[in-house]
């Protein structure tokens, strides 16, 4: 007599969950030091869905999603799991109540492999309670195999790139088996390729009954992947609608209040003599033979999938990675560049594809990483820094450049991913470069500022500043560049003006 009953309250709390969603947040509020992070947001997400979450930098998504996740305690408000009200006091409680998170910020063990990655504190025990690494791995290729990843479970962290750690991040968070799978920018380091399979892996599980949470600045995905979409402004619940029933256009305007006419606003403006010249340039194994002219004034796209070496290439022309032969001429003077400050002196700077690892100081504050590279003999006299003209001069770009921070002593850890990267900007901008190199500098940027930075650039280029700008997104390479090279693991498979260059030309280029 009992199972009846039970299948039958089975089935109510099933239709209960699909009715009123597998995850309800509802009225939450959270503050920190100087400033209200979230102010009474709702959320809904039905099983079986994908539910985009939508809004600027520093509205208020990824602290949401910390707080479903664990991370972060709210202080007020409700989160319903399954029909049940939650309290979730650490990641480890929401992954044991079904949450999964793979985070914007990859967070990774680069030292551990990459099965040892995605089951830590979860691995196979053998005999005497050892770590059973061969089901360890075979457990990594079974996962692989459901998903259609191609990774080595035994390779090293370190030696992935960024797009395949991103896939490890998944693949963890999928292993999980959760309810709810929050997804921060999944795509922002894929290629078009890898974001196709990102969308087959999601359909799969969206297929299964899971209920995704999937955080994006790119308006293409939203209408590709999602079947909900919630906005977010400044903190606060815009409005919740299903992606059939809007545009593009209206998305835009409920997350930043107001039309944006023009993302790409290039403007032509006088391209000068030729300031930095390349010849051969090698490092044996990773790139061979790059040859390239820039000019004062130009913006030079550099293109190419995963794996075409492009960031290799401008660590080398910083000094990171030196490369062992070849020619960097400046200003037509050959010069040796053999270390990040050998570059600065030449008038260089450059912004790293990945902001946690190479870019931000995330333990510092603000003005800590802003000064970090303009304390030079100008800013310092008998031993000192002119702090009041450096905490002038950095305020002055953080506004410009509207950062949003409480003020310019908050750890940057607490801030957004965007913000983050307006403040890399703003570092480099302040050292005043007479050769920009921009690797990825929009990535994970929202749409109001993505069109903010374009404009700075273009406006840096009609000041002479040479850019040179590295870019996985094709409508960004075309809208700003004057030419774009194309790179093919490690060569240059060709160049193209900005007046013939198109999505269908450059791919052909990149693929070769």
């Amino acid at each position: 007599m009992v199972r009846p009953a039970t299948a039958a309250a089975i089935e109510r709390v099933k239709r209960q969950i699909e009715e009123e969603g597998v995850l309800v947040i509802e009225g939450i509020r959270k503050e920190f030091p100087g400033v209200v992070a979230l102010d009474d947001v709702r959320l809904r997400v039905r099983p079986g869905t994908v539910h985009a979450l939508m809004g600027e930098n520093g509205a208020g998504k990824s602290t949401l999603m910390k707080i479903i996740a664990g991370v972060y305690q709210p202080d007020r408000g409700t989160i319903r799991l399954r029909g049940e009200e939650v309290t979730l006091k650490s990641p480890l409680d929401a992954l044991s109540q079904g949450i999964a998170m793979i985070h914007q910020e990859l967070a990774l063990m680069n030292w551990m492999t990459v099965a040892e990655n995605i089951w830590i504190g979860r691995e196979p025990k053998g005999r005497f309670g050892l770590i059973d690494h061969a089901r360890m791995a075979e457990q990594t290729e079974e996962l692989f195999a459901r998903l259609n990843i191609r990774l080595d479970p035994r390779a090293q962290v370190s030696d992935l790139t960024v797009a395949q750690k991103q896939m490890v991040e998944i693949a963890k968070a999928v292993s999980f088996e959760s309810d709810v799978l929050i997804m921060d920018e999944p795509t922002s380091a894929l290629t078009d390729r890898e974001v196709e399979h990102l969308f087959a892996i999601i359909r799969d599980l969206r297929a299964r009954g899971i209920g995704i949470v999937y955080i994006t600045h790119k308006m293409n995905e939203l209408f590709e992947i999602a079947d909900e979409f919630t906005v977010f402004r400044d903190g606060k619940y815009i409005g919740t609608h299903a992606s059939k029933d809007v545009t593009r256009d209206d998305i835009i305007r409920m997350m930043v209040g107001r039309e944006i006419t023009n993302m790409f606003p290039k403007i032509d403006c006088p391209i000068g003599e030729p300031i930095l010249e390349v010849a051969n340039l090698t490092l044996p194994g990773v790139f061979h033979d790059i040859s390239f002219t820039l000019r004062r004034g130009e913006i030079l796209g550099l293109a190419g999938l995963v794996g075409s070496k492009r960031s290799n290439v401008a660590e080398a022309l910083f000094g990171v990675h030196p490369a062992a032969s070849g020619e960097i001429r400046i200003d037509g003077r050959v010069v040796r560049i053999d270390s990040p400050a050998a570059a600065m002196s030449h008038g260089m700077a450059f912004l790293t594809e990945d902001r946690k690892e190479s870019g931000c100081f995330l333990i510092l504050d603000c003005l800590e990483n802003i000064q970090s590279a303009l304390i030079t003999r100008s800013h310092v006299k008998a031993g000192f820094i002119e702090q009041k003209e450096v905490t002038r001069l950095a305020a002055d770009m953080a506004a410009k450049l509207r950062i949003k921070t409480p003020d310019l002593h908050e750890r940057v850890e607490n801030l957004s991913g965007g913000n983050q990267q307006k403040l890399l900007i703003a570092r480099w901008l302040l050292t005043k470069p007479r050769i920009l190199i921009l690797d990825e500098p929009t990535r994970g940027i929202d749409v109001g500022a993505k069109a903010e930075i374009h404009r700075l650039i273009t406006g840096l280029a009609a000041e002479g500043v040479a850019v040179l700008m590295i870019s996985s997104e094709l409508p960004e390479v075309l809208g700003m560049s004057d030419r774009i090279m194309v790179m093919h693991e490690g060569h240059v498979s060709g160049f193209l003006d900005r007046a013939e260059a198109d999505q269908v030309r450059i791919m052909d280029l990149a693929a070769r």
